[in-house]
């Protein structure tokens, strides 16, 4: 699919690798529309990087996300692509000092990062479906979701975050082929560590183990090598129902 004069729809827009991939789709020549639970960074993010508009949406509540799509779609017409950022992560051990993990905190990071992933985006797919065919495939959308390397070999204390995003991957084929008669594609993309605002915060003996636990290069993923390839994956009409890991090599250790 040609990026330019499309509309993007990315949740988590406003920062890190949502960020990153709207100012791609801006670069070329596309339209954004940044969804972001930070209503005033969603703002000044679409503000910042134009062409974009902003617009505040709670990934777990499904009226949030069906007024902000519908709000979309009202503005712009249609809806091209949707790639999919937002997403929370938290450590916390299945048995710890106070006992059980606290059932509540497991069932939030699903509902962030699984479910919300799949509220969007199928919204998303539903008005895709209305678009004129594009190019030899008739293609009419492309959905990009962000899974975590988490998802094959999360760590100590990531029950949670692996489950979810391992949820993530595992929806991925079984979409494509519900989308397939929609000419719906969608690809999952699973990073390794990357740069974002998130580690960026995090101290030097939080981030070096994890670097050095990378192949190569050695060094925290940067948040447009994500967006590189997410322009690949809307502009190559063959690649579909796969999750791709952008890791520079890495396997997690437990720890």
């Amino acid at each position: 699919m040609n990026i330019e004069g499309k509309l993007a729809v990315i949740t988590g827009g406003a920062s890190g690798l949502g960020r990153a991939t709207a100012e791609m789709i801006v670069a070329h020549g596309g339209k954004v529309a940044i969804l972001d639970l930070n209503e005033d960074l969603a703002n000044a993010t679409a503000e910042e990087i134009g062409n974009a508009s902003a617009y505040q949406v709670n990934v777990t509540d499904e009226a949030s996300v069906t007024a902000a799509i519908e709000k979309i779609h009202a503005d712009h017409g249609a809806i091209h692509i949707n790639v999919n950022c937002a997403g929370i992560g938290a450590a916390a051990r299945t048995v710890g000092r106070e006992g059980a993990l606290d059932i509540a905190k497991f069932n939030f990071i699903i509902q962030v990062n699984l479910i919300g992933t799949f509220s969007v985006l199928s919204k998303c797919a539903a008005i895709m479906q209305m678009n004129e065919p594009e190019g030899e495939a008739l293609e009419r959308g492309v959905v990009i979701n962000t899974a975590s390397v988490a998802a094959f070999d999360g760590q100590i204390g990531q029950a949670a975050y692996s489950a979810s995003k391992a949820g993530v991957a595992g929806m991925t084929l079984p979409i494509a082929r519900d989308l397939s008669r929609q000419g719906v594609r969608i690809c999952t993309i699973a990073p390794g560590i990357f740069n974002t605002p998130m580690m960026a915060g995090a101290p030097d003996q939080v981030r070096d183990p994890l670097i050095e636990m990378v192949q190569y290069p050695k060094r925290l993923g940067l948040p447009p090598e994500f967006a590189s390839l997410s322009k690949q994956i809307v502009e190559n009409a063959y690649l579909n129902g796969e999750t791709i890991r952008l890791d520079g090599g890495i396997r997690m250790a437990p720890k």
